[in-house]
């Protein structure tokens, strides 16, 4: 999945909005601190490679499953 790190503030707030889950759901389910989530969600700071490739999975497999719609996120 495409993105930059001047969407990625947006986007995991987008992915918990359609998943319907909290900022601490989704780091339980990435294997990151909920602070972690937070600060990605607040511009403070941008995943290292590795959990941005969690990250990118886990929507990967959200999108497989249809609970998540990330049509509009992704450059063509």
């Amino acid at each position: 999945m495409a993105n930059s790190p001047e969407t990625f503030p947006a986007l995991v707030k987008e992915v918990r909005r359609q998943l319907e889950i909290s900022q601490e759901e989704l780091a339980h389910e990435l294997g990151v601190s909920f602070a972690t989530i937070n600060r990605w969600e607040n511009g403070k700071t941008t995943p290292f490679k590795l959990a941005w490739g969690q990250f990118d999975a886990f929507c990967r497999k959200m999108t497989a499953a249809k609970k998540l719609d990330l049509s509009e996120w992704i450059a063509v």
